[in-house]
Formats: structure tokens, sequence, C-alpha cells
């Protein structure tokens, strides 16, 4: 003190520096890379994932942000292209310097994103809905799975309609191990898929799938196709009358066919869900409400868009959790069981062995009017499967994907 005594601008400058440096942190904002298709033939279902991240975000905020600092969206559209998907990744990762990249639609997309991610030092938050099996250190899920989906579906469907089963796919990774999953759980309640087609994406004419199912008399279709192109199947068959029942893992909550087209074309259509706007429940209303407050034109609060919303707040839960958002630090918290939040299903939490979400499960139900209903309400269910055959991302990391097919080598 009494060296500085001739010199108080110094004790004044100081004081100015600390007050700059705190300042300077608190303007020092989290930046989340966003790749979401907005345009294109799944655009339909993207939009509302871009305006689920919106809406969590401005609401995360103006409620003080991510341990006082803002969040910022830097967002591309890939328009549905994995090269793009790739170049993209690389320039929010390593040109922008985004601190966690979130998005994705198609399995295919997320698989050329994985790689890159995984040569950095940044999470990756994968938010929909899909066909199961990543065992990967760097990305969370935060969408549903087969065990949530097809352990309860397909049950459901063979007592109530039938063991025999048609099966039309979109061709790429997501239809062709969700066909695995669909044959496996089959399988073992002496069912038999009497029919299988893999469509090629933008595929829109289905004259002679329709003449196929007619001619196979399955006892009810799983329908796995994708996008707008491949939706055009559900109105062929209402016009040539086809007439029989359904199951997805994806129809009605992701791409609200029910909404987009006349009934009776989505009649007799079964999915199990965690989202779906005709959710009623306190939290979900709410959750709308804030949600059509914002977006008035959105034409449906898809499973896709809701799971975006969810994913952000599940990234705030685990930066302040970490008090970081380094890729190992957030992973830290998940390791201990208690990375859950409060979502509008209710109570979600990430499984530490597969880095997967617990979700509220129900089966819905589709009438000839096009309401939908709760036929089953199956609870929260756990994302167990990957580690039942041996994924352990608190143990060890490979990176892969596997299915009933292809297991963890013990």
């Amino acid at each position: 003190m009494q060296r500085n005594a001739s010199k108080p601008w110094l004790g004044a400058l100081s004081a100015l520096a600390m007050l700059s440096a705190t300042a300077a942190a608190a303007q020092d904002k989290i930046t989340i890379g966003l790749l979401e298709d907005v345009s294109g033939d799944i655009a339909l279902m993207g939009a509302p994932k871009l305006n689920g991240t919106l809406l969590a975000v401005e609401e995360i905020n103006n409620s003080g942000g991510i341990m006082g600092r803002q969040i910022e969206i830097k967002h591309l559209d890939p328009q549905m292209d994995n090269a793009r998907y790739q170049e993209f990744a690389r320039r929010l990762i390593k040109r922008d310097k985004v601190d966690v990249l979130i998005g994705g639609i198609t399995s295919a997309s997320r698989e050329a994103i994985r790689p890159i991610v995984n040569r950095s030092d940044v999470f990756y938050f994968y938010t929909n809905q899909y066909e199961g099996g990543v065992c990967d250190a760097s990305m969370v899920s935060t969408g549903a799975v087969p065990e949530q989906q097809f352990s309860t579906l397909i049950p459901w469907m063979v007592e109530k309609f039938g063991k025999k089963v048609y099966i039309i796919a979109a061709d790429y990774n997501f239809g062709q191990l969700s066909a695995v999953w669909t044959r496996d759980i089959l399988g073992k309640l002496g069912g038999e898929v009497i029919g299988e087609e893999f469509i090629p994406l933008g595929v829109s004419q289905f004259g002679q799938t329709i003449q196929n199912i007619q001619k196979a008399k399955p006892d009810w279709i799983m329908t796995l196709n994708v996008g707008a192109a491949q939706d055009s199947f559900f109105e062929q068959a209402a016009a040539a009358k086809l007439d029989i029942p359904m199951g997805s893992s994806i129809k009605i909550m992701l791409g609200f066919e029910h909404k987009r087209f006349a009934p009776p074309a989505l009649a007799n259509m079964h999915a199990v869900a965690n989202w779906f706007e005709e959710v009623d429940t306190p939290a979900a209303t709410d959750f709308k409400k804030r949600w059509r407050a914002k977006f008035p034109d959105e034409k449906y609060i898809n499973d896709m868009g809701y799971n975006a919303y969810v994913t952000v707040y599940m990234y705030k839960m685990l930066v302040e959790a970490a008090q970081s958002t380094a890729k190992e630090d957030l992973r830290k918290v998940i390791a201990t069981g208690e990375a859950c939040i409060e979502a509008p299903e209710g109570r979600i939490c990430i499984d530490p062995k597969s880095q997967h979400t617990s979700h509220h499960m129900r089966l819905i139900s589709v009438d000839d009017k096009h309401n939908v209903s709760v036929t089953k309400d199956f609870g929260l269910i756990e994302p167990y499967w990957l580690g039942e055959v041996g994924c352990d991302l608190t143990q060890h990391d490979p990176k892969e994907q596997y299915d009933p097919n292809n297991l963890p080598k013990k």
C-alpha cells in the first residue's frame, strides 16, 4: 500500500480493470451450433426443431442465461445434404468455436456428424427419436429409442391385430435398422414379417407397393417411411381403400400426417411417443401456450420441436451443474446418474451408461376423423437396452452403433 501511495491512479486503474473483466465475462456468450433442415423434403419436420430451440433460448436468456451468460445460436441449414452436414459441422466447431453442437434430423445426418465431433472437444446432442444403438461418449440422445417405442408398440399391435406384418421403410439406416428391431421383436412373439420394402428418399409413387400389400394380406403394416414425398403413401393407400391397421415409431408425432392429410388417410394408425401436441397435462398445456404465443402459425408442435426445446434446458442443467461447458466436465455430471430436468412430459434423466434419455411413453391412436387419443400409458421408460448388451460409457467409449444383429463383443 505504501509503495503506491504517491500514485493513487494505480488503484483506480486496477479497480477499473477488474470491473472491465467482470463486464467482459458477463458479456461472454455461450454459443450453440445448430444444424437443422428447414428447407427440402423434411423441412416440415425441421422447422419446428428450429422454433423449439429459439423458444428455449429466449426463455433462458430472459431468465438470466446460463451461469449469467447469454446464449447465442449459430444456425446453418444443411438442406438434407450429408456433405453439407459435414462441412457445416466442421465450420461451426473449428471456425465459429461453438460450445455445443445440436441437431440433425435423419440418422444418416447424425452418422455424418459423429466422426467430426469425435475429433473435437465439443459435445453433440441428437434430438430425434431414432433406431437406437449408438454408444458414443461424444453424443447425448434426447429422443425416444426402440426399447421405448418398438418394445411397447409391437406387442400391443400383435395382440390387437395379429402376427403377420408388412414393413415399408425409408432406405437408409433408420429404416433398415428399425426393420431389424421389428423382425427381432416379432420373432420373439411368434410373429413374422411377410413382406418388406425399402424405399429411396424422395419417392412419391406407391401403386406397386399398395398392390404388393393387398396381395400379401398382412394383419397390419409397420410404416417407417420418411419425408413429405414418402408420406404420399397414406393418401394413395386411402384412395385404394387399403384399410389395414398401421403402426409406426415416427408417424403422427413427427410428421403430423393426421393434420396434413384429409381423413381417413391416417385412420387406424398407432404409435408410441414421448410427446405429441394432444398431450393433455397441466405442464404440457403451459408449454403449448408459451409455444403458441411465440409461433401462432405453427401447424403442429411435433416431437422433434419438443425434443429440441427440452435439449437446450438439458444442456443448461449440465453446464450449471458442472460450472463448465467442457465435454468431459458435462460427462462427469451425467455419470452421477442425477442429470435430470422437469420437462413438459414429466421428469426425464440421462442414463450414464448410454447417454440416452428416459421418457414418459404413451401409445396413441388415430380414428377415422383423425382425432388422436391415448390408448395406453406406459409411464416412464428408461433407455435400458444399450446398458443391457454391454455399452457402458462410464467405462469405455467404442463409438459404435449396435442393433439386435450387431451386439458389442464381450
